[in-house]
């Protein structure tokens, strides 16, 4: 016989409870590494993001110092201008819509 709190219980539920007990541990342990994924995966995605905004900044930059050279608004690959359009849609276009296709 085993005493839990004011009861008494039977050495038999005690075994079962400490097997109900084990299985809980074991199943947080499982939480816990799902946990661990679940924060990688966000940190990646974090890190992505950051990196995404980091080159579109870039970009923005680059644009920039075009646009102070005076060639803003031509490919810096071949020189030809780029559609008002393209730049209407991106800003920092440093390509052609042609040759952009071509640079995936």
């Amino acid at each position: 016989m085993v005493r839990s709190g004011s009861a008494t219980l039977p050495r038999a539920a005690s075994a079962a409870e400490a097997a109900t007990w084990q299985d809980d541990e074991a199943g947080a342990e499982t939480n816990d590494a799902a946990d661990s994924a679940q924060t990688l995966t966000a940190e990646d995605m974090a890190d992505a993001v950051t990196t995404r905004f980091r080159d579109r900044i870039a970009a923005i930059d680059r644009a920039l110092q075009r646009l102070d050279n005076g060639t803003y608004g031509y490919s810096v690959r071949s020189g030809a201008p780029i559609p008002a359009e393209r730049l209407d849609a991106d800003p920092a276009a440093e390509l052609t819509i042609e040759e952009a296709r071509t640079r995936a």
